[in-house]
């Protein structure tokens, strides 16, 4: 009981819900790159034969087929746009 009196004397509880209110404000730079980037030709395509590949093995009942390498094709042709463009915006 002494220890939640000092705390709430010393206003700790009321500086932690500033940092949490100052933290939901950042935006990661990556997310906004990834996104921008999802939406570019190349990755578009990707994109689509990934989605036509779930489709497909989603429509079997039974099947050893897995979207890994169209998934893999997706990611890789995402993050190369991110990384030339990610650190131009970095401070």
């Amino acid at each position: 009981m002494v220890l939640e009196d000092k705390m709430i004397a010393n206003g700790e509880p009321d500086d932690e819900e500033e940092e949490e209110e100052e933290e939901e404000d950042l935006v990661d730079p990556m997310e906004t790159m990834r996104e921008k980037c999802a939406e570019a030709e190349h990755c578009v395509h990707t994109q689509a034969r990934l989605e036509q590949c779930e489709t497909r093995v989603n429509s079997r009942s039974s099947t050893t087929e897995d979207c890994t390498e169209e998934l893999f094709d997706f990611l890789h042709a995402r993050d190369h746009c991110v990384a030339h463009k990610l650190f131009h915006s970095v401070k």
